[in-house]
Order: C-alpha cells, then sequence, then structure tokens
C-alpha cells in the first residue's frame, strides 16, 4: 500500500480531506493521561482507542491532521497483494489487521457519523504481456504457499472479472480480501470520532522535544508550553528520527519516496470496479469517480520534487492498462515520503526510555496496518506489553542483525 509524508501540487479539483468543522482544543492541558506526537492515521488510531478507554489523551501535529502520509496514500487494504518471499512475520500482522479492519470501520463511522468508502469489491493483480505471465506466476506461487486468499485467471477471465480494462490482459490473481478505503474520509472521520470520544487535538502546533525528568519521559514541549503526560507515543513516521535523535535513540528510519496522481474518470471514459495492479502501477477507483493511480518507488532522501520521469511514469502505466484514460482529467500530482524500516516494516513499542513508546516505519502498509496498530499500543499502555503478531516488531530486533539484512528489492 502506497503511504507516504506529502507534498501536494493542485491540478483543478483540490486533493483534500472534507472539511471538518469540529472545535479543537485552545489551550494545552498541563498534564495528560498520555501524549501523541504525530496526528496521521497511526497517531489518531492510537489517540481514539485509548480515549474510548478513558483515558485523557492529546495529540499533537506539526500540520493539520492527516494531511501527510494518510492524505497521500491510496487506501490499500492489501494483505495478499503486498506479500513477498521471506515476510512470513510482516505477513501475519497484516492478517491480523486485515481481520480487525471491519470492527474498525463500524466503530470509525459509529463514532465519527461518516462513511468511509470502504469498498470490498477485492484486488486484482494483471499481466498485460506474456513476458509478465512467469513473474506473476512466481508471485502466485508465494502467496498459495502461504495460504492466502488467491486465484489464478487466464487472460478472459481476468477480462470478465474487470471489464473495465481496455488493453490486453494475458493473466491474472484475484485477491478476494484486498479491500480498499478513501484515506481522505478515513482521516475526517478520525479526527471527529478522536475529538467525540474526549481527545485533545493540536494542529499546527510543533513538538520541540520530549519532556524528561530522572532518566523517564514525562510528556511533550512546544513553543505555547509544556504538556506532562505518563506515557508519551512518538508516531511522526518519516520524521521519528528527528523526534527521538535528541534523546539519543537511533531508528533506522529513510524516506522513500513515491509519486502518485488522482484522475477524474466520467462516463465516457469508464473507470475501474475494483483495485488493478500492473508491474508498474496500482490502480485505485474511488466513489466518487476519481482514480488513484500510484506510485513510484525513489530512494532519494528528502526530495519531494514532482519530476518528469516520475509523471510519465505513471501516465504511461495507467494508459499502457486503460487505453479510455487519455480522455481522463488529471485532478492533482504529489509526491510525498513513506517511513521506511531497514527491513520494510513499522517498529513498535518500547524505546529503552521509560514512559517513551513508538509507532513508525509502517512503509507503504500505514493504512492496512493502522487497526492492528493502534489495538497493540493501546494494550501496551493499559497492560504493560504487548501480545501476537506485534509484538514481533519492537526497535530491540535490529540490533540483532546488520543494517539492512532482509530488505525486499
Amino acid at each position: 500500500m502506497a503511504s507516504f509524508e506529502s507534498k501536494t501540487i493542485d491540478i483543478g479539483a483540490r486533493l483534500r480531506p472534507p472539511a471538518d468543522a469540529e472545535r479543537r482544543a485552545s489551550r494545552i492541558p498541563a498534564t495528560v493521561d498520555v501524549a501523541v506526537v504525530g496526528a496521521g492515521i497511526i497517531g489518531l488510531s492510537i489517540g481514539w482507542r485509548l480515549a474510548a478507554r478513558g483515558l485523557s489523551v492529546a495529540v499533537f501535529d506539526r500540520a493539520e491532521a492527516g494531511t501527510g502520509t494518510t492524505l497521500a496514500s491510496t487506501g490499500m487494504l492489501a494483505a495478499a497483494a503486498e506479500h513477498e518471499a521471506g515476510g512470513d512475520d510482516l505477513l501475519a500482522l497484516a492478517l491480523d489487521s486485515q481481520a480487525r479492519w471491519h470492527p474498525y470501520r463500524e466503530a470509525l463511522e459509529a463514532d465519527s457519523g461518516m462513511k468511509i468508502d470502504y469498498r470490498g469489491e477485492g484486488t486484482m493483480l494483471v499481466a498485460l504481456a506474456r513476458d509478465e505471465v512467469e513473474r506473476l506466476r512466481f508471485r502466485f506461487e508465494i502467496q498459495k504457499r502461504a495460504n492466502l486468499d488467491a486465484r489464478w485467471l487466464g487472460g478472459v477471465e481476468a477480462r470478465a472479472l474487470e471489464p473495465g480494462l481496455r488493453g490486453p490482459v494475458a493473466a491474472g490473481i484475484f485477491c478476494s480480501s484486498d479491500h480498499q478505503v478513501d484515506p481522505r474520509l478515513v482521516s475526517a472521520a478520525l479526527k471527529r470520532a478522536f475529538l467525540a470520544r474526549g481527545g485533545l487535538l493540536f494542529e499546527n502546533v510543533e513538538v520541540v522535544s520530549i519532556d524528561r525528568e530522572a532518566g523517564r519521559a514525562r510528556g511533550i514541549v512546544c513553543a505555547a508550553g509544556a504538556c506532562r503526560a505518563t506515557t508519551t507515543i512518538v508516531a511522526t513516521g518519516v520524521w521519528s528520527g528527528e523526534t527521538l535523535a535528541p534523546l539519543g535513540i537511533d531508528i533506522p528510519i529513510r524516506p522513500l519516496k513515491g509519486q502518485a496522481l488522482a484522475l477524474k474518470t466520467s462516463r465516457q471514459t469508464g473507470n475501474l470496479t475494483r483495485v488493478v495492479w500492473t508491474e508498474q502501477i496500482h490502480m485505485s477507483p474511488k466513489s466518487d469517480g476519481r482514480l488513484i493511480v500510484g506510485a513510484t518507488m525513489e530512494d532519494t532522501g528528502f526530495n519531494a520534487a514532482i519530476t518528469v520521469g516520475g509523471a510519465l511514469a505513471l501516465l504511461e502505466g495507467v494508459h499502457r492498462a486503460l487505453p479510455s484514460s487519455e480522455e481522463m482529467e488529471i485532478e492533482a500530482i504529489w509526491s510525498g515520503y513513506r517511513p521506511t524500516s531497514d527491513d520494510d516494516a513499522p517498529i513498535l513499542g518500547e524505546t529503552g526510555v521509560p514512559g517513551l513508546l513508538l509507532a513508525t516505519g509502517h512503509h507503504r502498509n500505514g493504512i492496512l496496518l493502522a487497526p492492528a496498530t493502534a489495538a497493540a499500543l493501546e494494550e501496551l499502555v493499559v497492560n504493560g506489553a504487548m501480545s501476537g503478531s506485534a509484538s514481533r516488531f519492537g526497535l530491540a530486533r535490529f540490533a540483532k542483525r546488520p543494517a539492512h539484512a532482509g530488505v525486499a528489492t
């Protein structure tokens, strides 16, 4: 799933979360039970879960909530499609979180009074030429060895399942359990749900340091003052290293740039029914008529420039699968940074500093892994330990192997 810290260039209609008129807190509290740094889907999900448990929670973000990594993603919940060889631990977490998405959605829509455009048509991976079939078959064999919900399709069958594809299709894989949501709506719903549960949200407030006393984290410090907290959680994505560095905590997080675009479909151009992946791109149709096309993978550091090469790769990819895209309007094009760890998996839990926890490094799976991450951090805060698949993703694992070991290419 594409997820990254965002810089957006708008063309025509703006890529923005729906307006949220809920009242925000105006004064930073002196003390809360939990302070969360970062108001993307990870930080807000954690804050919402903890506020629902009756804890006092304040969430802080240097920008508007949900306008970074969360807004830039395409919203795929693709545990099967994303699975790669050697990723069994991550797959267990992804499947756990995918199963949690149904109750997460129901609770989120109930607390917020909003729909999040959850779509369950499944995801299809396609080979558009015969020389791609062998590589697609290799991916399918990996999925079957992992007992994933994946079905092999011949070219005719793939075209029948997704008639919106107007280019050549040689073969496909259908993953019926891989669904999608609209990240803009999820972000807006999370803000409303968090506030409805009594949470305090501080946008455009930069946390300048983590407050410490006697070797323990005691909350946060920002320009407007300090907020003491029993527990502080860092969920600042690609910026997590910057947040933790003054404490002497080194985490293996790097920015992995991606460029993506939104197309406006019409009755004349048609649209897809479900998420479709090709070797070059993935295409995610939304219920409002947009088609999100993503995403490049560029290890270029903090360089958010939108490039001709990146845009051309996306446009060529979508035109190859959908010749009708020639007539589609470009609504927006953007770039951003995926928060990527040395093994492309999240970093969850304790930092070695008492009272300071971490939830970061979700690479391109932040939307998918939000429910499991929130449940794991809730368990850690309330019960003092994480259990299940999430417990395998602590920071300590990086001390056990060389840097970059096991990174998928």
